[in-house]
């Protein structure tokens, strides 16, 4: 009962703040107080602490803290900005987290009916070869679709392992984010650029940063794999094991490739293609993005359709860390709303502190990313190219803009696109697949550390050095 009175209170407070500001509804980002991204911070420390504090409360009641936040953030901006406030909640959830959680449940769906049947073994070798396959097949089926066609597996190949927990971790940084910088279809900052007029092949110039970044994160993997592979004594079991007969490898369900390359075929089409658009409460839904997920649902159900049920099983799969992001993302992408529009009006907001000052491609890269890794990194990769935009070329027409940024200033736009594809890792928010294969991994016994763990155990002493090399070398 506690809980219910806390969140009518803070419902209260937030009606009241709110509406002080309220008057000049075009300037959203400009009058929003700066108190109204707690919620958004709410959620966040939600997800970081009470797993790590209250863990048996966390599992039970998740949803229950989800709905707390977004009702706490959403009741209030609706009463205090009204016609505002509604299309700012249609707009994000129509635009951005139903066709997000479409894709992701596609993805999920179709990447779940592949099986890898055979004696895997999970040394060092082939830890990294795994890793670095997914790495480049990110950038072409994208983050999500990579990750959840391969982290099985990778589970499965280490599952006698009693130290596998690197391996995930190293899997997140690559191949749920920093492995899908070289395409449009690789991550969905990169596609929201190529939607707004960054030409396809554009991309291609972060080739020599996603190397570079790769091949620093897959050394340092099989060093750190080998150690405790030596520290677990296995060389001489894997010896042992190699004189009995075992069974050979092979791909069942392979019929869902195709299934992969459908949906992957779809948002191509509705980046290519533009026909039009209905109007939906004044949202503007285009008919091409609305063919996309009927497409990409098309496809799941007809995954699940032809897939015997025993391949899914024996991959253990289940539709909970589907549930879990459908749910916790719910309360993000709501909460978002109020840092974004603040950062949005750049020195007009009141987080004008935060990016009056940037005039560097480094400190694009920095921000970028640092917003990235807690703010979704498509929404918040677009608020940083559009500042770039309306400083290089104010006034002028965003596709134009655009081609005038990649003329006279390019490396902008590549701090960017680094910056927000690079550090989704550094957090279980940062990107969806993150936090995808943190649940996975979790169903299948392997001890994950929390959000705070993630970040100081792993993100800090492993990505951060290693960006500022990237920042060094390249901006």
């Amino acid at each position: 009962m506690r809980f219910y009175k806390t969140a009518l209170f803070l419902i209260f407070i937030f009606v009241g703040s709110f509406s002080a500001y309220c008057g000049e509804e075009n300037k959203l980002g400009e009058i929003l107080p700066l108190y109204s991204i707690l919620p958004f911070a709410g959620i966040l420390l939600s997800i970081s602490l009470f797993p790590l504090f209250f863990p048996h409360f966390w599992h039970k009641r998740y949803p229950l803290v989800a709905l707390f936040w977004g009702v706490s953030f959403i009741i209030p901006f609706l009463i205090a900005y009204k016609d505002t406030a509604v299309l700012e909640v249609l707009h994000i959830f129509l635009l951005d987290y139903v066709p997000f959680l479409i894709l992701l449940w596609g993805l999920f769906t179709v990447s779940g009916g592949i099986v890898f049947k055979g004696s895997i073994v999970g040394t060092p070798f082939f830890n990294t070869i795994l890793i670095a396959v997914g790495t480049v097949l990110a950038s072409f089926m994208g983050t999500t679709g990579a990750a959840m066609l391969l982290i099985r597996p990778l589970l499965r190949a280490n599952e006698k392992r009693k130290y596998k927990t690197h391996a995930v971790i190293f899997f997140i940084f690559l191949v749920a984010n920093i492995g899908g910088s070289l395409t449009p279809l690789g991550d969905p900052p990169l596609f929201l650029g190529f939607l707004h007029g960054v030409p396809f092949f554009w991309t291609f110039k972060l080739f020599l940063p996603l190397v570079f970044a790769s091949l620093m994160l897959l050394g340092v993997f099989f060093l750190l794999d080998s150690y405790y592979f030596r520290k677990e004594n296995l060389y001489a079991v894997l010896k042992s094991q190699t004189k009995k007969r075992r069974e050979p490898f092979k791909i069942m369900g392979t019929y869902n490739f195709l299934f992969l390359l459908g949906i992957i075929g779809s948002v191509l089409f509705s980046g290519t293609f533009h026909l039009g658009y209905i109007s939906f409460f004044s949202v503007h839904l285009e008919y091409q993005d609305l063919i996309r997920e009927i497409a990409t649902i098309i496809i799941g159900i007809a995954s699940l359709k032809v897939t015997p049920k025993d391949f899914r099983e024996s991959n253990g799969f289940n539709w909970e860390p589907m549930k879990e992001v459908a749910i916790l993302f719910a309360a993000i992408f709501a909460t978002m709303i109020a840092p974004l529009a603040v950062l949005k009006a750049g020195d007009k907001g009141h987080l004008a502190f935060l990016v009056g000052g940037l005039h560097e491609p480094y400190q694009f890269f920095w921000l970028t990313g640092m917003l990235s890794s807690f703010l979704d990194n498509a929404p918040t990769y677009l608020t940083f190219l559009n500042m770039a935009l309306g400083h290089f070329s104010p006034g002028v027409a965003e596709k134009q803009a655009i081609k005038e940024l990649i003329q006279n200033n390019e490396l902008f736009l590549e701090a960017i696109s680094i910056g927000a594809v690079f550090m989704g890792a550094n957090t279980y928010i940062g990107n969806a697949p993150n936090f995808m294969v943190k649940s996975i991994a979790e169903e299948n016994g392997v001890k994950m550390p929390s959000f705070l763990g993630y970040i100081f155990k792993w993100s800090i002493p492993f990505l951060i050095p290693l960006f500022f090399l990237v920042e060094y070398i390249f901006l």
